[in-house]
């Protein structure tokens, strides 16, 4: 199964002092404009069985740039200049390139990395997981996203986990681990071009 564009928006944040999802979550608007982490991600099916399984890395610079790179058990990127995002099987020799406004809309990448109107793309809601984390979860206003549901649980400060339920019941469950919180990234990060030989799908 191959990581959809829309899952662009598997990212990311942290930061939160107040004692709930919601506040952890306006937190990281406020104080949060750069991340660095690895992540584990799993995608399982209706009846709880094991899709996809894969590691990687991400980096977060807020507004809208972004790359995520997938390492095991294949590679794949898929990186944002802010203007464009940028999807790059390596297994396939493909690059598909959309505007952002486009790729992103009610997604979980505009949640995170966009900017601080979430209020207008989501309803927010505290849930209790009886965990050790604070969660918040976000439903896109808009039902054409392909996600039902976002969830987010903060824990210390930093984003520990991120669920993802789509329109046909799959679950992706993101958990980050060496969180960094506003590193210093280089804008350069966030370039991408395509490799000779690779063919270029979009718009």
């Amino acid at each position: 199964m191959k990581i959809k564009l829309a899952l662009l928006g598997l990212l990311f944040m942290p930061f939160a002092a107040d004692a709930d999802g919601i506040g952890s979550l306006k937190n990281f608007y406020n104080n949060t404009h750069a991340v660095h982490a690895n992540f584990y991600q799993l995608v399982t099916d209706k009846q709880g069985r094991k899709v996809q399984e894969v590691y990687g890395e991400m980096q977060l610079k807020r507004p809208n740039k972004f790359k995520w790179d997938y390492n095991k058990p294949y590679e794949q990127q898929i990186i944002s200049d802010g203007k464009q995002v940028w999807l790059y099987d390596t297994e396939l020799a493909q690059v598909t390139v959309r505007a952002i406004d486009k790729a992103l809309g009610s997604s979980p990448a505009a949640l995170l990395a966009g900017d601080d109107s979430l209020d207008k793309g989501f309803k927010l809601s505290n849930i209790d997981r009886r965990d050790n984390n604070e969660w918040v979860s976000a439903e896109p206003v808009v039902r054409d996203t392909g996600f039902e549901k976002i969830l987010l649980g903060f824990n210390d400060n930093k984003l520990q986990e991120m669920e993802l339920i789509d329109s046909f019941g799959h679950k992706t469950q993101i958990v980050f681990s060496e969180v960094e919180v506003n590193p210093v990234i280089n804008n350069k990060t966030f370039l991408f071009k395509p490799p000779k030989g690779v063919d270029v799908v979009g718009e």
